[in-house]
């Protein structure tokens, strides 16, 4: 009710309404590219080829459905989203970057600049592999056309691009970020068909309503859970020692240092499977007999625990790297001294930086467990009930959840910023 009352709260603002507006706007032109086909393409063996799982299946999911029908929005933002997280990494190994970064707002432009050409590269890249096996599994009109081959390339990174503009755009002009928004939306996108196909299934017999109730009981208590991650942080208590200067007192107050447990967000699960579906990628251009393709489809399969099992390793692993990365324990307690605050208990300076950083550690243990267990919660669904659509579940909640919540928070103070600005004014 709280989430009604705040979105008809906002329609009666005119800056927030436009904001609202301009976004799903922009949303539905997301949609309507999502159903504009790549020329040259047989779409009866790209649904085959879906209808094979995979991760075809995941990367369909994330476009909303795009790649079913090799929309030109197909491969969705993800090469801008390894762009960004390859250059944030590149921030902390290359010094000028992390100088560049540290400029204000025109390093962090040129940054940006940056990551809109790395997203072309890896976008030239992902489609040049897409093309490539589509063309290896006979889904041209024209078989072994490289100029069809050429177009794709072309289509589907100039649909990145554009999408990358379009979540740019959003988050300018519109509520929330954008590039957030359109992986929400091509996510929610997918979830009545799959409604529908579950329910077809279940008339035809094929399942039973004991997986079906199944699969909603667990939804519902994995979106509770990821509230509870999301949303949970443990408080550090802070004081601040107070400082005569002059005939002002500064300070003698007390706050908190909020840490979240899963500071990583989504980040380490999209890294962690873009780097192992790229054995797949690799062996879709090698042939069927090569004994690479078979080691990858007999133990790099989407269909194999061991797939999954990897998969929850990498993801622990970035994880840890990611937060050693964006969190700096010793930079924090170091800022902390200079203000001339300290955590009780803790001599100020490395004793700080050690207690927050045993809490970190113990924090990203819980989270990236949490990570791995929703990553490997789809197969285990498909095992149990035999469903191919379970693989909507773990990930694809987790960014619902989290962009839904992000969303509503930015929409909340945007009420609440109007709201003191209209009784100041009164």
């Amino acid at each position: 009710m709280a989430m009604l009352e705040s979105l008809r709260n906002s329609m009666r603002l005119p800056g927030l309404r436009n904001r609202l507006l301009f976004t799903l706007l922009m949303l539905a032109v997301l949609r309507l590219g999502s159903h504009i086909p790549v020329p040259g393409v047989k779409l009866d063996v790209v649904q085959r080829l879906l209808g094979q799982g995979g991760l075809l299946g995941l990367v369909d999911l994330f476009s909303g459905g795009a790649f079913k029908n090799l929309a030109i929005f197909a491969m969705s933002v993800t090469p801008y989203i390894n762009s960004s997280i390859i250059m944030q990494l590149l921030t902390i190994v290359i010094p000028r970057l992390e100088e560049m970064q540290k400029e204000g707002e025109e390093g962090r432009k040129k940054i940006q600049q940056y990551t809109r050409y790395g997203t072309v590269v890896l976008g030239l890249v992902q489609a040049f592999g897409t093309g490539f096996y589509l063309m290896r599994s006979g889904a041209f009109i024209n078989d072994g056309s490289v100029w069809t081959l050429i177009v794709i390339m072309i289509s589907l990174t100039a649909g990145t691009a554009f999408l990358m503009w379009l979540g740019e755009m959003i988050t300018e002009k519109g509520i929330g970020n954008g590039i957030s928004l359109i992986i929400f939306a091509g996510i929610v996108a997918r979830v009545p068909s799959t409604i529908q196909s579950l329910f077809e299934m279940l008339r035809a017999g094929v399942i039973s309503i004991f997986s079906v109730a199944l699969i909603g009981i667990l939804a519902v208590v994995v979106v509770a859970c990821v509230i509870l991650i999301t949303e949970g942080v443990r408080k550090i208590p802070v004081e601040y020692a107070k400082r005569v200067v002059g005939k002002r007192v500064y300070g003698g107050q007390r706050t908190h240092l909020p840490m979240k447990i899963n500071q990583a967000g989504v980040i380490p699960i999209i890294f962690a499977q873009s780097l192992i579906g790229l054995p797949q990628t690799i062996a879709s251009w090698m042939p069927n007999t090569s004994w690479f393709y078979q080691f990858v489809n007999n133990y790099l399969s989407w269909s194999n625990w061991w797939f999954w099992v990897l998969d929850a390793l990498f993801i622990i692993f970035f994880t840890y790297f990611y937060t050693a990365v964006t969190f700096n324990p010793t930079e924090i307690a170091d800022n902390m001294k200079k203000n001339g605050g300290f955590v009780p208990g803790y001599r100020p300076g490395k004793p700080t930086a050690d207690y927050l950083a045993r809490i970190s550690e113990r924090l990203t243990l819980v989270g990236s467990l949490f990570l791995a267990a929703l990553t490997i919660l789809p197969m285990a669904l498909i095992t149990l009930t035999q469903i191919q659509q379970a693989y909507i579940g773990g990930t694809a909640l987790l960014i619902v959840v989290g962009v839904g919540l992000d969303t509503m928070k930015q929409i909340e103070a945007q009420l609440v910023m109007r709201h003191y600005q209209g009784f100041m004014r009164s």
